[in-house]
């Protein structure tokens, strides 16, 4: 059995600074310290994450964050065997943030470096949580990606399908944005949602005619524009209750889709590895209950094991870093200072892009 290692973790693709630490092994670890800052207030008057504003904030308190996730983990740089940070995707300036901060603990300390694709870590999310086993059916669903894959190992994905336009989480931000809702949007969106009549507006499906694994949410988004513009015209203004409805009516649009998608998807992972006994659920958007709610109904039905991670790792966070790192830390994987930050980086290299490419590279 590989004996215990202790991993340093560094985030801070979008808008959450967080550091971390983690120890054990891959069949066994443990979450140690987890610190996230968040952002919200630097942003809330833009509607939306700024990149600027995020990689000012990220350069500010990385270091921060890292001293309170050793303090909390009762540790020091002295006891950790290696950082593991985000290298990519994400916004290149808050990517740049964290992946310079662990190069220079490496370089002061000797410590081994490690470059952590922040997709895997919310793929081996479930392993950290539930101990789940290989292979299982991963729907990654959070700001900026939405994605079925079909993981087989630690460097080991196949995509499925995924979002060909909008993810899931930037539906849920713009939607909140186009009814004047709060950011983040779909904390906003699932609090109004719960006084709302789901079935109050007949809002799209997309793609739900098609026979296979891929999602399309740009359209839902512009339905949602018309139907609140019809509601202001007929009201001459929007009335808190028929916001809700129309907040209820897009999330049960959004839920349908996913539930829909995923049964496709347990369909043709089991068709490629017929040992696939669970489906997996992590992101951002993960954190909603009634497309968790779907998703165990889903798994009940299908006599699949249903795995979601608590709340506070569903959302951008450091620990699934330090655990993606180490896997590959117990395989020597290891980098050195060339590592470098990508704002594109699909975990299935091979499958054709679902959203093209450009000189960043692939987006999906």
């Amino acid at each position: 059995m590989s004996a215990p290692l202790t991993i340093l973790g560094l985030e801070s693709s979008c808008d959450d600074t967080a550091a971390a630490v983690v120890r054990g092994t891959p069949k066994n670890a443990h979450v140690i310290s987890n610190i996230v800052i968040g952002q919200t207030d630097a942003h809330a008057a833009f509607g939306g994450v700024v990149p600027e504003i995020a990689a000012r904030a990220h350069a500010e308190k990385i270091d921060l964050a890292v001293k309170q996730a050793l303090s909390q983990a009762n540790t020091s740089l002295a006891n950790i065997d290696a950082i593991a940070v985000t290298a990519g995707p994400g916004l290149i300036g808050g990517v740049l943030s964290a992946v310079m901060c662990a190069k220079g603990l490496s370089l002061a300390t000797g410590t081994p470096l490690i470059g952590i694709n922040h997709l895997a870590g919310h793929a081996l999310t479930p392993q950290l949580t539930d101990g789940i086993a290989f292979p299982y059916l991963m729907l990654l669903v959070s700001g900026g990606h939405c994605q079925f894959l079909l993981v087989e190992g630690p460097d080991a994905y196949t995509r499925l399908g995924g979002t060909i336009d909008d993810a899931p989480g930037e539906a849920f931000d713009k939607t909140a944005r186009i009814l004047g809702l709060a950011q983040p949007g779909g904390p906003a969106v699932e609090t109004e949602a719960k006084s709302g009549d789901p079935k109050s507006f007949a809002l799209p499906r997309p793609l739900l005619n098609r026979d296979d694994c891929n999602m399309s949410f740009s359209g839902l988004k512009t339905a949602i524009l018309r139907a609140r513009d019809q509601v202001i015209a007929d009201h001459g203004g929007l009335p808190r209750a028929l916001r809700a409805d129309l907040c209820a009516s897009f999330q049960a649009a959004i839920t349908d889709v996913l539930i829909a998608k995923s049964r496709r998807a347990l369909a043709e992972a089991r068709k490629i590895n017929p040992n696939v006994q669970a489906l997996a659920v992590a992101g951002g958007v993960a954190a909603n209950s009634a497309i968790r709610t779907g998703l165990q109904s889903l798994c009940a039905e299908t006599e699949t094991d249903f795995s979601a991670p608590p709340l506070a790792l569903c959302t951008d966070n450091a620990a699934m870093i330090a655990f993606a790192g180490l896997h590959r830390a117990h395989t020597g994987q290891f980098d050195d200072m060339t590592l470098s930050a990508r704002p594109r980086w699909p975990l299935d290299q091979t499958s054709p892009t679902l959203l093209g490419s450009g000189k960043k590279g692939a987006k999906a």
